[in-house]
């Protein structure tokens, strides 16, 4: 996380802030490319169209790592025509299968992640979970002091915090393994601050939700493939590809749900054994 830049400062009118969460869309290099057997373009594809046939579209879109499946550029590219083609505000933020680098220069011109927005009198913080060649997440010291600054500098605004992997155990024995490794110090620094409603991660391709205090804790499922919950081991799971909406309330309250598409049949191998997550 930079303390070099400022809070982009998002114009809104609404009742309320409007978002929808895009995560793991795992995109490969060329169009039609697989995951497991599974068009993930095509999975996406489906995916957006719930946005477009939203009656109140989201005024941003948040897109939580996991991009593209092995950090193609050509995946993000493709990516970015898609979500400029919506004509939706989008930020995004890397998972373990993204590069970087290469995210930056596809997806923002080689500007860096957002880290801080402002809507609606909201604060939302996007954070960086990725470790260079490990599954895995951690946020780091730095990382965390700088998270607690920019909490503290606003404790008057309700506060939504973005990362790719899970920081707390979602019942998978497999997938907890890779959770965020300093979980613990994030959530000792949430909970100095009470403002904080709301904490949203992708990875574990699955819906999950939990209450800590004030805060929900959320996660969404992929675009693409699903993965079954509460399993011991690597194991896929029959639910379709999915997104999640969240409204903030201009009083701090969070409402959300987990749309998944309907009416399609999505191919996928079955009997795979697993995959680099």
């Amino acid at each position: 996380m930079s303390g070099e830049q400022d809070p982009l400062e998002l114009p809104h009118t609404g009742p309320c802030v409007r978002i929808a969460q895009i995560t793991d869309t795992h995109l490969e290099e060329r169009a039609g490319g697989t995951l497991l057997g599974m068009d993930t373009d095509n999975s996406l594809h489906h995916v957006l169209h719930l946005l477009r046939g939203a009656g109140h579209p989201p005024d941003l879109i948040l897109a939580t790592g996991d991009l593209a499946s092995n950090g193609s550029e050509a995946a993000y590219r493709r990516l970015r025509a898609c979500f400029d083609a919506l004509g939706i505000g989008w930020y995004w933020l890397p998972g373990n299968h993204d590069d970087t680098r290469l995210m930056s220069a596809a997806l923002s011109d080689g500007a860096p992640m957002r880290r801080c927005l402002h809507i609606g009198g909201w604060q939302i913080l996007l954070l960086d979970s990725t470790v260079p060649g490990e599954v895995g997440g951690r946020l780091g010291e730095r990382q965390l002091r700088e998270l607690d600054a920019l909490l503290a500098e606003r404790p008057d605004m309700p506060a939504l915090v973005c990362l790719h992997h899970q920081p707390v155990p979602i019942g998978c024995a497999w997938l907890d393994q890779q959770k965020v490794a300093d979980g613990d110090a994030f959530l000792d620094v949430l909970g100095r601050h009470a403002q904080v409603r709301g904490v949203i991660w992708g990875h574990v391709h699955q819906e999950f939700s939990c209450r800590r205090g004030e805060a929900l804790l959320l996660a969404t499922p992929s675009t693409c493939i699903q993965f079954a919950p509460l399993s011991e081991d690597f194991a896929l799971d029959d639910a379709a590809p999915g997104m999640r909406w969240l409204e903030l309330m201009p009083e701090g309250r969070i409402r959300t749900c987990v749309e998944r598409v309907s009416g399609i049949d999505f191919s996928f191998d079955r009997d795979s054994g697993g995959y680099l997550t």
